[in-house]
């Protein structure tokens, strides 16, 4: 028995103490936010459009070039245009022409009613007379009034004809940067039955930022909280601004009827708002952007990791 005793006190295991893992409280910043997809868009992009058909003689810009608002972009063959223009003018001088003899003609049979009328008072013609020059008189007062209609029929026909003539000129609606080039020098535009897009010109010194939050997130999110993003070729710099607009319903509203809803199996999607400026010019048409929507944030609290 104090062998055995003996063997237990030299065996058993010895005490060990616990093992702690310790780490040290630090200062730093905390935030909740909602995290988000986007896409970078233009703030203002539009297309820039023929009006009138014919070949584009001339383009005067090239991809990625600024211009300012009424810079000339391209010129269409304007031989149609000028033909017209010149076909309504002679129209006009032709009809002033007409109006002058009718006004001629006018003063010939007022003249002639007037003599009528002196002689009628005096018995020295007869009625039938009377009324024949008062007819013509009238007569020429109506040729004078339909004269004078054609003219200014023929004056707004001049007035479209040169605005034809100055849609042969494609000028810039805006400053901006061209940013893509759709119709070629040469190529043969269709303007009877659409607008054919020349150039598509845009605002790229602000960028707007389209993100899209899950309708799990979209009730925290509210206009005028900050936001800022990242994109792929930088993550190390932020990008700052304040949420601009969250759109009321999902973009997949535009293709459903009215009669039919969005599949609950299917993720739904609100478009939140941003803009930033874009002074350098690095940030691009479609760029993704990985968006951040500070919710709460904390600067420079005690931390410790949350695993401890």
């Amino acid at each position: 028995m104090a062998i055995a005793t003996a063997a237990w006190f030299y065996l058993k295991p010895k005490d060990e103490q616990p093992q702690y893992i310790t780490t040290e409280v630090t200062r730093g910043d905390l935030e909740d936010s909602v995290l988000a997809t986007g896409v970078l868009e233009a703030t203002k992009m539009v297309s820039v459009g023929a009006q009138v058909s014919g070949q584009v003689k001339k383009m005067y810009v090239q991809l990625g070039d600024q211009v300012k608002q009424g810079q000339l972009i391209a010129q269409i063959d304007s031989i149609r245009q000028e033909n017209d223009l010149k076909t309504a003018e002679a129209s006009i001088k032709n009809q002033q022409a007409q109006l002058t003899v009718k006004q001629a003609n006018l003063t010939k049979v007022e003249a002639e009613y007037q003599r009528q009328q002196a002689m009628y008072a005096q018995d020295a013609t007869s009625k039938a007379e009377l009324e024949s020059a008062l007819a013509s008189y009238k007569t020429a007062q109506a040729d004078i009034t339909a004269i004078n209609a054609q003219i200014e029929q023929s004056r707004l026909s001049l007035a479209t004809t040169k605005e034809d003539l100055g849609y042969t000129r494609i000028v810039a609606p805006m400053d901006g940067t061209i940013v893509a080039i759709v119709t070629e020098e040469g190529q043969t535009v269709n303007a009877n039955q659409s607008a054919p897009t020349i150039v598509k010109l845009a605002k790229l010194d602000t960028m707007t930022v389209k993100a899209e939050i899950s309708e799990a997130d979209v009730m925290k999110v509210a206009e005028g909280q900050t936001v800022y993003f990242t994109t792929l070729g930088n993550n190390d710099k932020k990008h700052y601004a304040k949420l601009r607009q969250v759109e009321p319903a999902p973009n997949s509203i535009n293709t459903e009827t009215s009669n039919n809803s969005s599949s609950s199996s299917t993720a739904v999607y609100y478009n939140a708002l941003f803009d930033v400026p874009n002074d350098d010019g690095k940030l691009r048409i479609d760029m993704t952007a990985q968006v951040y929507i500070v919710l709460a944030e904390a600067k420079n609290v005690l931390t410790v990791p949350a695993s401890a």
